[in-house]
């Protein structure tokens, strides 16, 4: 594309020219910039990256690109952007040094967490910007591999306050949409006059205006066709205008029309450099000298203007080397194919030769499967399970045996199943299935079937199939059937009530899990899931001993990273099952601490949402809230995936007595829970509803929650404390009859697990149900027991309710006392329905009381007020980076903000000005 007489900038492209150069002024101020451009193949994106480079005055570049090609290899274009700053890696902290090393394998190790990864990446590309502005620039992202692709994108997202600008271009495409959460820039053709001035400008010979106007008209403006058809039309070259021809389609034929006047040699020159993605030109050289191609051929091939072969084999345009390899026949594709494997590297790039040889191969060959297979171990080991799932598949179709074919195919339907493309793990498991399988191998063709059913399909669809592999698995493999049967009790807990089919549920799940022979040296995990399993078969009180005893061996014993990652959060769902607070606290904080440590977001809202029902009862709504946050962030750092029901964040507003906040989520959660067939979101929006009403003074609607909530009591965890909250509603509405049930219930339950919050909870509710003496021993045996519990919400209640009956019983001064106790409680943890309860209630004693606003941290950001809290509990600033996937650099920036908000100067200063949160020992 020219350059305009009338605008130094590209022609007919001064608003995008604009667009660029602000970015980039932006970038040099520290305020990063990530952007897409989009647009058909030829409209311009890569002239506008060109121009984008020139004007790059005083910016470090570093640049990558996609190629298309049917080769995945992890990271490869990660690798090609970063490869001028890998002598910063050891700046880097370990696990991001670590996770690097093992991406661009410079080390092995275990598969690295693609978001550690990415972290890495943002914290290297911030290193080398300390030093000048950093411009990334990738063209042809539509060709990216996928780790790659994922791991440029989350790097985009998380850029703030760095002096990094990064470019893409994207090719517009009916595929999977690419990049579509960073800013875009759609790029279109030319308006009419620029397209004609564009015309006139490349042709000798002036065109007819009929001619110009329809060559106008046909192009719609895209630059690289009116440079192209025109040239054609001149020499008198054949022209499809078919109406079934794309442009695109159109300027391929042109491109193969020019080369088919070249000597054979040359144009398998052309050949061969289009079968290499990576555009290699010793490789290229050398393979075409096992060719006897020489260096006329290469000049022949160059003089067209369509390749050149200097730093890099480089086409003019992707549409050529597409239109060449395309056009090329099977046999010249393995002959290029074979030769590039001849001259690759099998110890510096096996993977590269591996794939060379599969596209040379005529029929099946096991060395050339084998190959692929160890490529693909590779690709696992690098966390590129796209790549490794391509090099399986592979060497499934080119295993001559039966047996080793169907063994590949179902490692490749895993690495497909893993990657989450179901569609293409479902047919490599019906090639698995042709056989022969043993008998361990056709369990996991089941489990994995199960799997996908269960993921693909939501709800509870795959419960029946995981109970069946996990039954078949028990002989054959012990640990994976328990792993099995977890899964199985995650699906059947989280579907609940609304379990769809005659005899799927938990108590299915539960008379399979109760028959697990336990191994001679059964750990807590095996017991656990055992217990779990008597629960739900001989009931709440046969199990509760055991069960609490095993939980607390979870919450006091050293646990394996397995055991806090995939067991601590059933154990801390057993340990509020049972009114266990200490490990209930104890349980959800090592089940995150543990999700933080590996780095696994895709479970992390789950961990976090567990620890935020944990902190609403603890009264610690500071941790509470910066924890929402924090889930806000998962959404945001992963672009809308590993994302949950947002419970936590409704369950907030609701303790807070936010009702007008509250009430509308909570009906968008009923009706978004029973379309997903998510039976314990019925629990938890009850439960919370049902505490919400009771301190709103609404009685009568807290029942109907709370019987919601309590509707198959024996489920874990909310069912039980919604039970209260139905006794305390029944009493106060009037309904004795709902209360009475509701308490007996409830003391089935509290009596059978025995801990002081259990006892606590039943005898504040039985002094509901009873006067005189026998209710005010009951209050202050509530009051007792509370007090040796973490729960401070409960005991603010506590308080309240006794304050209440004082005041009925003409106590006035006794009752002061009690609700005075409750009021400044709910007023400092920020519980304004409860809080207001108990002022209109003191207001009632003859005691006038102002309604008091709960602590502010100012005007801060959600994101801020997260930041400013890690930094009162003493991480430092890269410490909170690793934390929120930001840079160090931008920690700093959001630390300066929240100073000036909050006018002070230190985290001393900062300190005492953020409520305190609440402080719970790790017993």
């Amino acid at each position: 594309m020219t350059v305009s007489s009338g605008w130094p900038g590209l022609r007919g492209r001064r608003s995008e020219c604009e667009s660029l150069i602000s970015l980039l002024n932006a970038a040099r101020n520290e305020q990063s910039q990530a952007l897409v451009l989009c647009g058909d193949a030829g409209i311009g994106k890569t002239a506008l990256l060109q121009y984008l480079l020139d004007n790059a005055d005083g910016y470090g570049v570093s640049r990558a690109a996609g190629v298309e090609s049917e080769m995945e290899l992890a990271f490869a274009s990660l690798h090609q952007l970063c490869v001028p700053f890998l002598d910063r890696l050891d700046r880097l902290p370990l696990p991001q040094r670590t996770a690097l090393d093992t991406t661009f394998g410079l080390a092995s190790g275990a598969p690295p967490d693609r978001f550690v990864v990415g972290l890495g990446v943002l914290n290297l590309l911030s290193s080398a910007a300390e030093e000048q502005p950093l411009l990334c620039v990738i063209d042809d992202a539509q060709w990216l591999d996928q780790a790659s692709a994922q791991t440029l994108e989350f790097v985009a997202r998380r850029l703030h306050a760095e002096p990094i600008a990064m470019v893409f271009a994207v090719r517009t495409t009916d595929d999977q949409p690419t990049l579509t959460a960073l800013p875009q820039m759609a790029v279109r053709g030319l308006n009419n006059r620029d397209s004609a001035e564009l015309l006139d400008s490349v042709l000798a010979v002036r065109l007819d205006g009929e001619v110009r106007d329809r060559l106008v008209a046909e192009t719609h403006g895209n630059p690289l066709a009116l440079l192209e058809l025109p040239r054609e039309l001149v020499s008198g070259d054949r022209q499809d205008n078919s109406p079934g021809t794309s442009l695109a389609g159109r300027l391929e034929e042109g491109f193969l029309r020019k080369l088919e006047s070249l000597p054979d040699q040359a144009r398998q020159l052309l050949v061969l450099s289009a079968a290499d993605p990576v555009g290699d030109v010793d490789l290229v050289r050398r393979a075409g000298q096992q060719l006897g191609i020489g260096e006329e051929a290469i000049a022949a091939a160059e003089s067209t203007g369509t390749l050149e072969l200097r730093h890099r084999v480089e086409f003019r345009h992707p549409l050529v080397r597409s239109a060449v390899y395309r056009a090329a026949l099977p046999e010249q594709r393995r002959t290029v194919h074979q030769a590039l494997a001849e001259v690759t590297d099998p110890v510096g790039d096996p993977d590269r030769q591996a794939w060379h040889r599969s596209r040379a191969a005529t029929g099946p060959d096991e060395s050339v499967a084998t190959a692929l297979e160890q490529s693909a171990d590779r690709a696992l080991g690098r966390g590129g399970l796209t790549a490794a799932a391509a090099f399986l598949e592979a060497a499934a179709t080119l295993t001559p045996e039966p047996d080793h074919r169907a063994r590949r195919s179902l490692a490749a339907a895993q690495a497909k199943a893993t990657a989450g493309v179901f569609d293409d793990a479902l047919s490599l498991l019906a090639e698995a299935q042709a056989g022969p399988l043993d008998e361990t191998q056709s369990a996991r063709v089941d489990l994995l079937q199960a799997q996908i059913s269960h993921y693909s399909e939501g709800g509870n669809k795959g419960l029946p199939l995981l109970l069946a592999a996990a039954a078949r698995l028990e002989p054959l493999d012990p640990k994976l059937a328990r792993e099995t049967y977890l899964d199985a009790f995650a699906a059947a807990m989280f579907a609940g009530r609304l379990a769809s089919g005659f005899g799927i549920g938990m108590r299915q799940v539960a008379e399979a899990m109760r028959e697990i022979k336990l191994p001679a040296a059964a750990g807590k995990s095996d017991v656990l899931l055992q217990q779990i399993g008597v629960l739900y078969t001989d009931g709440y009180a046969a199990a509760a001993p055991g069960l609490l005893g095993t939980v607390r061996a979870f919450g006091s014993d050293e646990l394996s990273l397995d055991e806090s990652v995939r067991f601590a959060w059933l154990a801390a769902c057993a340990a509020t099952d049972l009114f266990d607070d200490d490990n209930w606290d104890i349980l959800t904080r090592r089940h995150l601490s543990a999700i933080r440590e590996i780095g696994a977001l895709s479970v992390l809202p789950v961990a976090i949402t567990s620890r935020v029902i944990y902190d609403l009862y603890s009264g610690d709504l500071a941790e509470a809230e910066a924890l929402v946050a924090e889930c806000a962030w998962v959404a945001e750092v992963t672009g809308g995936q590993n994302t949950m029901m947002p419970y936590g964040e409704v369950c907030l507003s609701a303790i807070r007595g936010d009702a007008a906040r509250a009430e509308p989520r909570f009906h968008k959660l009923l009706d978004d829970v029973t379309a997903r067939g998510e039976g314990v979101g019925l629990n938890m929006i009850g439960w919370f509803q049902a505490v919400m009403l009771n301190g709103l003074g609404r009685p009568a609607e807290a029942l109907t929650a709370a019987r919601l909530a309590a509707a198959s009591p024996l489920e874990l965890g909310p069912p039980k404390w919604a039970l209260a909250e139905a006794v305390e509603a029944g009493v106060r509405s009037e309904n004795t009859a709902a209360a009475t049930l509701a308490f007996e219930q409830l003391s089935s339950f509290t009596q059978a697990s025995g801990t002081d919050a259990a006892l606590g909870v039943e005898a504040g509710r039985r002094a509901l149900l009873h006067s005189g003496r026998a209710a005010e021993d009951c209050y202050r045996e509530e009051a007792d027991r509370l007090a040796r519990t973490t729960l401070q919400v409960e005991r603010a209640r506590a308080q309240l309710r006794y304050g209440e009956w004082l005041r009925r019983e003409n106590r006035r001064g006794d009752a002061r006392t009690q609700l005075r106790l409750a009021f400044e409680t709910f007023s400092a943890m920020g519980l304004g329905g409860f809080a207001e309860r108990a002022r209109q209630e003191l207001a009632a004693t003859g005691e006038t009381v102002r309604r008091r606003t709960v602590e502010s941290t100012g005007n801060l950001t959600t994101q801020e007020a997260h930041i400013a809290r890690l930094a009162v509990e003493g991480l430092t600033n890269s410490e909170i980076g690793d934390a929120l996937f930001l840079s160090a650099r931008t920690v700093e920036w959001h630390l300066r903000k929240v100073y000036t908000k909050l006018g002070v100067q230190t985290r001393r200063d900062l300190r005492q000005s953020l409520p305190e949160p609440a402080k719970h020992a790790d017993r």
